[in-house]
């Protein structure tokens, strides 16, 4: 980060400068080098709190896009499922013809019913754990972000507190 090597380059100024006798602790630093690097830290502040503001939009969107992912996911299980369980009823319904026929029809449906619903509960369960997955990784992600951001911040802060380097 510019600002960083910016905010070390005025401690090392102000760690050379030469100490006045007679003075009550007064340094001689050079002007002109400070000038330019508060010049140049004024240039790069603005990039910085973009380079933040960035960061935060995406852990947003990251945020947003996991969040429709798992919806369309549970979504895609439930409408599945649903279907299943509608065959297997349809088929139960098509298989009437005798008492034999009746009864055998209805353990393949209670059969199949229940395999549908044990494959929608998986799917459903596979669903989200996928979708918590994917937050666990943005979540990841993000507080790298929100690391990278807070220390930043904290170098501003800690610029702006002690803007001529004093201890």
């Amino acid at each position: 980060m510019k600002i960083e090597m910016l905010i070390d380059e005025l401690q090392e100024i102000v760690d050379e400068a030469f100490t006045l006798p007679l003075s009550g602790g007064k340094t001689v630093v050079n002007t002109e080098r400070l000038k330019e690097i508060i010049d140049d830290m004024r240039t790069n502040l603005p990039i910085e709190i973009k380079q933040a503001k960035s960061i935060a939009a995406d852990r947003t969107n990251i945020l947003t896009r996991s969040r429709d992912e798992a919806e369309r996911i549970v979504q895609e299980a439930e409408e599945r499922s649903k279907l299943m369980i509608k065959q297997a009823d349809d088929r139960a319904k098509s298989m009437v013809a005798n008492s034999e026929i009746v009864a055998q029809a209805n353990r393949r449906a209670d059969q199949i019913i229940a395999n549908a619903k044990k494959q929608a509960g998986e799917m459903t369960g596979a669903a989200y754990k996928y979708m918590d997955d994917l937050m666990k990784k943005a979540d990841e992600e993000l507080s790298k972000n929100l690391e990278a951001v807070k220390k930043t911040r904290q170098s501003l802060k800690n610029f702006q507190n002690n803007p001529k380097g004093k201890k």
